[in-house]
């Protein structure tokens, strides 16, 4: 077990481990065991960050059997032997838990991994742990702070401890890649629960396409908006992690639309000239709330956009495009989706049912309803068969409104490559229109608390956002 805190910081990037590995010079072992070694000197106790929940025990255990796999045989990829954190909503057949930050899934073990869960392990990643967030994804109750669970606690930002907003339900995974405990995580999305923490923690988030990465073995909140997506502290990582996540899934009909328009292999689209005749536009209403120093970051970021060869189309108006995100969807999806997820667990979990679950909280409060389960009796109020009128309403509004009328009439109107949104300003209503959206470092307002910009583009086109991210990184350097 080698020291190897001098080769690695939170700057290293994953392809730049995986050669140093290569070369010798450390082991996929003693790269888990250095990021085992911060995780319990800063993320444990009172004064932690409190971002990863548990620790995979197998973990030193499968880096040093892919370690001899490489030697014998060669890397599978640019992720073998790289350590990748897992939000506590995606399933592991492991020793670990999959709870969603309940108490009622603490002791829940999943029999298989989650189809994302696979993908990584086939790529040679090994899966280090599981990340606290908020519970039940943000879809508990109104008004709980993002980052609490009642299994796990506070998640902080490593940005200002205590100060700063951690912020969405994927909190922990983005403040352990801020805090450099591990360089890879993988959070959930319904909506802005990537790009909201990604943007709090000053690291890069991609909320992909609903249906490019599989939504089986992840505790769901609604099928038309969930999704999983990568968590990392570089462009180039990110889209390495996305080449590892995406497939068809038979257990997901939703990836059946993937077919043809996924790649195994992001990296071929990042361009440091990648922001060259592009046309962004800038949704000018979703600026109002900022403050000065955070309207003067994406004006920062705008200039450089420009300067880089972007056409910067200024004040694009979106129609009804800053409505509020709590949909009725939301809650009827839900009942349906978790019943199905709870249904399938084994006997000895506590609960199968949302009704359960609910039970399960009344009875086990003051530790339960700290913030009360608001959302979860709304959702219990509804038939769980998805035939009311107001939903089925809802949901085609949403796609009318979020896509045709949306994001689609205003790129085609003007005829743009991408929409640029301060943080996660435009998360919801890429999310009913099951867009994808990527975040970066933007910089720090007078707070001290990182902004992230952000571009969202029409489906499937993830090669345009990220060519376009990353020439922004390169451009600027912010992290």
């Amino acid at each position: 077990m080698r020291d190897i805190s001098g080769m690695v910081t939170d700057a290293t990037t994953v392809k730049a481990m995986r050669r140093m590995m290569d070369e010798g010079h450390f082991s996929a072992a003693d790269l888990t065991w250095y990021y085992m070694e911060r995780i319990a000197r800063y993320d444990a106790g009172d004064d932690g960050i409190n971002s990863v929940l548990e620790l995979n025990p197998e973990a030193v255990f499968l880096a040093e059997a892919l370690d001899r796999e490489a030697e014998q045989s060669g890397p599978r990829g640019p992720l073998h032997g790289i350590p990748v954190l897992l939000k506590d909503n995606i399933d592991t057949g492991d020793k670990m838990h999959t709870s969603a930050g309940t108490l009622a899934l603490a002791n829940s073990r999943a029999e298989e991994d989650a189809f994302v869960a696979a993908r990584l392990r086939d790529a040679g990643a090994i899966i280090l742990g599981k990340t606290n967030m908020t519970e039940m994804a943000n879809f508990m109750t109104e008004g709980m702070p993002s980052g609490y669970s009642s299994r796990g606690g506070q998640v902080k930002n490593p940005y200002g401890p205590g100060r700063l907003e951690v912020s969405g339900s994927s909190s922990g995974s983005g403040a352990a890649i801020a805090a450099d405990f591990a360089a890879l995580a993988v959070g959930t999305e319904t909506s802005g629960s990537v790009l909201s923490p990604a943007s709090h923690n000053s690291i890069v988030g991609i909320k992909p396409t609903v249906g490019l990465v599989s939504r089986s073995g992840i505790i769901p909140i609604a099928h038309s908006q969930d999704t999983a997506g990568p968590m990392a502290r570089t462009v180039e990582d990110a889209a390495l992690m996305l080449g590892a996540m995406v497939g068809v899934d038979e257990g997901d009909p939703a990836t059946v639309s993937s077919v043809g328009r996924y790649h195994v292999d992001y990296t071929q689209f990042l361009d440091s000239r990648g922001l060259e005749e592009t046309r962004l536009g800038i949704p000018r209403g979703y600026y109002e709330d900022l403050d000065s120093s955070q309207l003067s970051i994406m004006e920062h970021a705008i200039e450089v956009m420009r300067s880089a060869g972007a056409d910067i189309v200024d004040d694009v108006e979106i129609p009804g495009g800053r409505d509020k995100w709590q949909s009725p969807v939301l809650v009827y999806e839900f009942k349906s989706a978790l019943n199905a997820y709870l249904g399938g667990l084994d006997p000895r979990v506590p609960v199968h049912s949302l009704a359960e679950l609910i039970h399960f909280n009344f009875q086990s409060a003051p530790a339960t309803l700290r913030y009360g389960q608001s959302l979860l009796l709304a959702s219990e109020k509804t038939s769980g068969t998805l035939t009311e009128r107001e939903y089925i309403d809802a949901r085609k509004r949403d796609i009318l409104d979020a896509r045709i009328k949306g994001i689609d009439a205003v790129m085609e109107g003007h005829g743009l490559d991408a929409l640029l949104f301060p943080a996660n300003g435009g998360a919801s209503l890429a999310a009913k229109a099951g867009y994808p959206s990527i975040t970066v470092p933007g910089g720090y307002d007078s707070s001290g608390l990182p902004l992230g910009v952000t571009f969202t583009a029409r489906a499937f086109e993830e090669p345009a956002l990220l060519r376009m991210a990353y020439g922004y990184e390169r451009a600027t350097r912010i992290r």
